[in-house]
């Protein structure tokens, strides 16, 4: 069972689990614990009251980005759970680790999305003024700094205290090495997202237009050449270093909504990955 995901929810109708990065939610070549539809007809088929039925995805999450994803145990309760998503009374807050250090401390990202039509990249939509309206809000949580490819653990030496706590004044020093430290750093922002609009890849790309991609995004952090390395199968140790995280450190960390008279909230935390990068 620990292989198929964590269930941080079941009851009668609805089954919550925290989806793992690295997961595709619907079906591709694989085997059958290559997406979560797929795990969740194993654990139904699993159990004596869901052996016969079907699961349905509410909604999903992209392949990189982990955490809460709800899953109807009966179709009923798929067409009621589909009107609360679509009427978007629906609040969902993410946790994000982004390069550089965000200015403002809170603020919303009103831009109209599209496809980009000028990409290689198929999947990849833009910023554009003809595009579907989007927006982002978020508030920083953290800023901080990090030798790039040290180990992440704050007793390894290499984590840097963040902003506002007091550093040596050779954090400061414009080449970008730190006194006692012979690594160069790096800056990097945890922020708390909401979105209030839910387009294709909105949260990535916004953010990315602020002028702070998420670490490890390969579509929207600058080369595409790293996304198509990706699919490719031709991604080397170099580029790995330079996305810095194996995932794009995005999680889906709490949902919020009304549904049959009673109030839902559920929370996840981020795995050990984002955590020992970001938070720790």
């Amino acid at each position: 069972m620990e292989k198929l995901f964590a269930i941080i929810h079941e009851d009668d109708d609805l089954l919550v689990v925290h989806k793992p990065a690295d997961l595709v939610c619907h079906p591709t070549k694989g085997d059958e614990y290559s997406s979560l539809i797929s795990r969740a007809r194993i654990y139904f088929n699993r159990q004596p009251a869901t052996c016969n039925q079907q699961p349905h995805l509410i909604h999903r999450l992209d392949r990189e980005t982990s955490g809460l994803v709800l899953i109807a145990k009966n179709p009923l309760a798929a067409r009621e759970l589909g009107k609360v998503w679509e009427t978007r009374a629906v609040q969902k807050e993410y946790l994000a680790i982004v390069h550089g250090h965000v200015a403002a401390e809170q603020g919303t990202i009103d831009a109209p999305l599209g496809k980009d039509e000028q990409s290689i990249i198929a999947i990849k939509d833009c910023v554009r003024p003809d595009g579907v309206a989007a927006q982002t809000e978020f508030f920083v949580e953290r800023r901080f700094f990090r030798c790039v490819g040290a180990p992440p653990h704050p007793a390894s030496g290499h984590l840097l205290p963040h902003e506002g706590e007091d550093r040596d004044e050779g954090v400061r020093a414009e080449s970008g090495l730190v006194s006692g430290f012979k690594s160069p750093v790096s800056n990097f922002t945890l922020l708390r997202v909401r979105p209030h609009t839910g387009r294709k890849h909105q949260i990535r790309l916004h953010l990315a237009h602020l002028g702070h991609p998420i670490v490890g995004d390969k579509i929207y952090g600058g080369d595409p050449d790293l996304y198509l390395a990706l699919v490719e199968g031709r991604l080397t140790d170099a580029q790995r270093a330079r996305l810095i995280l194996p995932q794009h450190a995005l999680h889906a960390g709490r949902l919020q909504f009304a549904w049959r008279g009673r109030e839902y909230d559920f929370t996840s935390p981020p795995e050990p990955w984002f955590t020992a990068f970001g938070v720790a």
